[in-house]
């Protein structure tokens, strides 16, 4: 199948409400945030959701698109700072598969006069806490540990830049390479808002979406109905000043989010 048939996903339930019915006449490239903009620069797929830090490093070669996101108004339950101390941590274990909550975590310790030693590390739990005072996981993994240990969530970083900045939080944007044709963005974009529409419209597809969540996760049908209201993927026009602010005072652009049309 030819790469402009191909869209990439966030293996995530975050992305299920875009993903679930797109038809079959695409293929889905499922892989965890920061290998998506990988695979976005590779030319393997015509776009896909990115760490939104991943797009400034990147932005010389890639653009976004409208109307979709991975983002929270405030709370979003799956990116999650975990400690054994609370704030008194002095090692952080920092997740080797996402780059814009490790960006976001940074900067809210550092505004906080926090000063840790990190180190990276693939995204397990148990490994993560075995020699580290705390440490950050985001998506199902995040899910997970603060069901399995609610004695150590320490903080919900959604939450804490509403109350930092008094924005949204985008984590994810959705991007394709400039020189794309931006005729097959469109129709890779259309298809994928078609999704997120029926989701937020028809209350049977919705149902089957946690349905779905919850074969994946093993959450709860009362967790992931509170979930996809904490993770949203419609971007309006104020996540998208949160988006830019992100990018500004966290990423250091010097120019706003540069979208495909």
């Amino acid at each position: 199948m030819s790469w402009s048939r191909v869209v990439g996903r966030v293996s995530f339930i975050n992305c299920e409400p875009i993903f679930h019915g797109l038809s079959e006449d695409w293929a889905v490239l499922a892989a965890p945030p920061s290998w998506l903009t990988g695979h976005l620069l590779r030319k393997d797929c015509i776009l896909a959701p990115i760490p939104a830090a991943d797009y400034a490093r990147n932005r010389d070669e890639l653009v976004l698109v409208p109307d979709l996101a991975i983002s929270s108004k405030g709370e979003v339950g799956s990116v999650v700072l975990f400690s054994k101390v609370g704030f008194d941590m002095e090692s952080v274990a920092l997740p080797s598969d996402s780059a814009t909550s490790v960006a976001l975590l940074k900067y809210i310790l550092q505004s906080k006069g926090i000063s840790v030693k990190y180190c990276e590390m693939g995204p397990d739990f148990e490994e993560m806490m075995k020699d580290n005072d705390a440490c950050l996981l985001i998506g199902d993994r995040a899910l997970e540990a603060a069901r399995s240990h609610p004695e150590m969530v320490c903080m919900d970083l959604g939450m804490e830049w509403r109350k930092h900045s008094n924005h949204p939080m985008v984590f994810g944007v959705f991007a394709a390479r400039k020189d794309s044709d931006k005729e097959l963005v469109r129709i890779a974009h259309s298809a994928l808002m078609e999704r997120l529409s029926e989701f937020e419209s028809n209350s049977e597809t919705r149902d089957m979406v946690i349905d779905v969540s919850i074969a994946k996760t093993g959450q709860s049908r009362e967790r992931l109905e509170k979930y996809f209201g904490e993770v949203i993927n419609r971007m309006d026009s104020e996540d998208l000043d949160g988006l830019n602010y992100f990018l500004k005072h966290v990423c250091n652009m010097d120019q706003p989010a540069e979208f495909c049309w």
